[in-house]
């Protein structure tokens, strides 16, 4: 991994990466999110009784919409033709635990847009269980996987599966 502050032109100023001459190929990155709760709020998860409806619809829903527009968000990442974009959610026994994973054929990563995704959705999942528990938090945003580009393949340590 080079040391050079891609983002920083030679006075220091910020800008956007020129991708021109990089060739598209194929690039996927899986990111991660855990939403930490109490054992009422999951037994209510569980049961369906929640105040705002169908959680977990919400949750995938706000990751895909989240994803497909990180170039919104994140002043310096370029705008990509994702071709996928999921959203896997999973209870466990002390919160629920959010995977997504974002593909496309470009020039560029889409580790970004795979954050992005774990991260509305965990903040989405929060907004919708916030009325019967404040106290959650959202905690382990990370990288899981990317595949694709000049720096290869990247797995996390410390990933599941």
């Amino acid at each position: 991994m080079s040391d050079e502050l891609t983002h920083l032109d030679e006075r220091g100023h910020a800008r956007m990466v020129d991708v021109g001459d990089k060739d598209a190929t194929q690039r996927s990155a899986r990111a991660g999110a855990f939403v930490r709760m109490s054992q009422p709020t999951l037994d209510r998860l569980a049961r369906g009784d929640t105040p705002k409806g169908d959680v977990f619809a919400t949750v995938r829903i706000a990751g895909i919409g989240a994803a497909k527009r990180t170039a919104d968000l994140i002043p310096l990442c370029h705008p990509l033709p994702l071709t996928r974009v999921s959203i896997e959610v999973s209870v466990e026994s002390d919160g629920v635990r959010i995977e997504s994973e974002v593909g496309c054929t470009g020039r560029t990563g889409v580790e970004m847009e795979a954050l992005v995704a774990a991260s509305v959705a965990a903040l989405t999942l929060y907004d919708m269980l916030k009325s019967v528990e404040r106290g959650m938090t959202i905690e382990q945003v990370k990288v899981l996987e990317k595949q694709g580009g000049r720096s290869g393949h990247y797995v996390d340590p410390g990933a599941v599966g």
